[in-house]
């Protein structure tokens, strides 16, 4: 049963409030309790081109995965499903290679300089070439993983659900070392990739902590605990983190739900500064502020030097945003209904939206080097859009734009 709820408001509402993000325990359903609000009427005054588009297998098959694509500069590679995993030029969208790895595919995909990983549904990780798809190494795991595996080239991190994080030698998938964490009786089916470094690895966990182990032992360096589990009930206490921390130069910046945005430093664990926040999704950072996906859908930004709210987007209430990107002078966010909705930094009105994909939007879209947009829809469609400003109509569609 998925779960939602918002810490700004009164916790007395938690029982009938629900994220479209499906509890470990429960199942996959996107349905809520929470009525979402209606597609907004938009007169848009900017616009998606879509540049190039191609089918990466199934997609997430009607499952509620998070296969991410993996940009690597000259190549983007996605998986499905269903097996399926493509390399594609960015430029123009041409399938260097694409395999049938003959696997059912949970999370990915991750990477390196050699390397792409992934995870199967029988908790397998498969350690793929760059160069052609072919598999070079797999290792057992002892439990699914929701989240991409890391890697600093030398090793390769995953976290799997019952709270573990496993290293493994790139080279030749030996496992290195491994660090246990309490797990809360109900967590919420959703997880951050961890981040590996070349002397620390940082991961978010389901007891609303931020650890930081070292990258030779697995031994904790510090921890930072981003949300305290609060209230009488376990969906009062769901305290995940799900969304990377945001890495910014020596501070690493992170948000729970029913916790905290934080910045802290990351040789010591210390606490630069907080704020009350609840979300899923990774912050964002652009023109000096901060940007936040909340957990009811609300769109927020905040003054980066101080924390003030300078504007709260609410017409996207429980439509399930994913996280914000900053495009030019636009913040883009998808839906669970497959609308991509373009807002202005400057004061979050909605400026653009477009129909993308009927079977929804759930993973982040990726700002590519030349400020082209990369999406990809839960039924298996992959696109290039650049953004065009012009007046157009309320609610682009896709057809328009071909």
């Amino acid at each position: 049963m998925p779960v939602r709820s918002h810490m700004e408001r009164a916790r007395a509402k938690l029982a009938g409030i629900m994220l479209g993000v499906a509890l470990v325990a429960g199942c996959s359903s996107t349905d809520t309790f929470e009525q979402p609000a209606p597609v907004p009427e938009v007169v848009s005054s900017v616009k998606l081109q879509e540049l190039w588009d191609i089918d990466i297998g199934d997609g997430h098959d009607g499952s509620f995965l998070y296969l991410e694509p993996l940009y690597a500069g000259d190549t983007i590679y996605a998986a499905s499903a269903d097996g399926m995993v493509y390399a594609v030029e960015p430029a123009t969208g041409k399938v260097r290679w694409k395999r049938d790895t003959d696997q059912q595919i949970m999370a990915g995909v991750g990477g390196d300089r050699a390397l792409i990983y992934l995870v199967t549904r029988d908790a397998r990780l498969l350690a793929l070439s760059r160069e052609d798809g072919s598999e070079l190494w797999s290792a057992v795991l002892p439990n699914e993983a929701l989240s991409a595996p890391g890697s600093n080239n030398a090793m390769v991190v995953v976290q799997t659900i019952d709270g573990k994080v496993h290293a493994f030698n790139t080279g030749s998938g030996e496992k290195l070392w491994q660090y246990d964490s309490a797990v809360p009786a109900l967590s919420l089916r959703a997880a951050a990739s961890p981040l590996v470094g070349a002397d620390l690895v940082l991961a978010s966990l389901a007891n609303g902590r931020l650890m930081a182990l070292d990258g030779g032992t697995g031994q904790p360096v510090w921890q930072y605990q981003v949300g305290e589990p609060a209230g009488r009930t376990e969906l009062e206490r769901l305290v995940d983190v799900a969304g990377e921390p945001l890495i910014l130069e020596n501070a690493a910046m992170v948000v729970g739900y029913q916790g905290k945005l934080a910045l802290v430093d990351i040789q010591n664990g210390r606490e630069i500064w907080s704020r009350a926040a609840s979300s899923l999704h990774s912050p964002m950072i652009g023109d000096g502020k901060i940007f936040l996906a909340a957990a009811d859908g609300d769109i927020l930004a905040l003054q980066g030097q101080d924390r003030r709210e300078l504007w709260r987007q609410e017409q996207l209430a429980w439509r399930q945003p994913t996280q914000p990107v900053v495009l030019g002078d636009h913040l883009l966010v998808g839906d669970f209904e497959g609308y991509i909705h373009i807002l202005s930094m400057a004061d979050g009105s909605l400026q653009g939206q477009l129909m993308y994909d009927h079977d929804g939007l759930r993973v982040p879209f990726k700002v590519m080097s030349d400020d082209r947009l990369l999406v990809y829809g839960n039924g298996g469609e992959m696109s290039v859009f650049s953004v065009q400003k012009g007046r157009g109509t309320t609610s682009i569609k896709r057809s328009s734009l071909r």
